[in-house]
């Protein structure tokens, strides 16, 4: 038996043992599915399939590209030991599968922001962006996050957008020769964030004139920020980049919240976007049960092709 056949036959097994009954009996999460590319190319992160393919990395990225999936998404590649990232980039390129964003390491989301305008500050983010360059060679990247930081409240808010534009400039500078893309990410993790919303991201990313500055455009954070899922991915669409994912409330699998991701997929898909989908967002459930459930949730939504 075939590797891949032995996975989707333990999966199927797993699937029968833990909802006592046959497996995926009248869901669109099917034997025929089993395995079979999505539409969309979603990309999990490392550990959101560890209790179902084990603590090794490589076979973990086995095990996803096995069910289907054709991404990885991995925030923390920059903290990694070269030799991992040298191994984790010869076996996405083994399996087909596309490097999805890593951050760029300019200290936390908050920290060393760029909306204050100070030169340590933007040199500290420049270091990332040089860092992240020889990073992206070894996984053969194309997209890194960044995250300005927080407001800088005693400065009006246009200077602190011009300080934002000013130095990701440099930043795209250092990138865009490497065909690298910073992809801005709005969050909603904290009032205190500068880039909250994606109208001023799209903003921004007009001022900074590069290809190599685009959106981040992540439905969990938009959700909760600014609703109108689909309409402000219209306003924005030509500066967005990259896609995440997250069902809210919870920040978990799509179904498990108030988003409906079928219909929103179908409309990304419409559009013609064919980049990666990160699924920046934990498990429901627990186990390999939770982990189950996830792939079922993604056969669910990305069943659209027929909505």
């Amino acid at each position: 038996m075939r590797r891949s056949e032995f996975l989707k036959s333990s999966l199927l097994g797993a699937v029968a043992l833990t909802t006592g009954t046959s497996a995926f009996a009248g869901s669109p999460f099917s034997e025929k599915q089993a395995g079979k590319t999505f539409n969309l190319n979603y990309a999990p992160h490392f550990g959101m399939f560890k209790d179902l393919a084990g603590d090794d990395l490589i076979s973990q990225l086995r095990f996803m590209r096995d069910q289907g999936f054709t991404a990885l998404e991995d925030n923390g590649m920059m903290g990694r030991p070269v030799s991992d990232q040298e191994k984790i980039g010869k076996e996405l390129a083994k399996l087909g599968m596309t490097m999805g964003v890593f951050v760029v390491d300019k200290g936390g989301n908050s920290q060393n922001t760029l909306a204050a305008g100070k030169k340590e500050h933007v040199d500290i983010f420049l270091d990332g962006c040089k860092r992240a360059v020889e990073v992206a060679k070894r996984v053969n990247a194309k997209w890194v996050t960044v995250v300005p930081g927080d407001f800088e409240r005693n400065l009006p808010i246009g200077v602190q957008t011009g300080n934002v534009i000013e130095a990701l400039r440099k930043g795209a500078e250092i990138l865009e020769p490497h065909g690298i893309v910073m992809v801005l990410e709005p969050l909603s993790d904290s009032p205190n964030l500068f880039l909250r919303n994606s109208d001023q991201t799209y903003m921004i990313c007009k001022g900074v004139n590069s290809p190599s500055c685009k959106l981040l455009y992540d439905i969990y954070h938009m959700q909760k920020n600014e609703g109108h899922i689909i309409h402000n991915m219209n306003q924005t669409w030509d500066e967005i980049a990259y896609i995440q994912i997250g069902d809210n409330p919870g920040r978990k699998e799509p179904t498990t919240g108030e988003i409906n991701y079928k219909n929103v997929f179908k409309h990304i898909y419409e559009k013609g976007y064919r980049g990666v989908m990160g699924m920046e967002h934990g498990n429901a459930g627990k186990g390999k049960a939770g982990e189950l459930a996830v792939i079922k949730a993604y056969r669910e939504v990305d069943n659209f092709m027929q909505a």
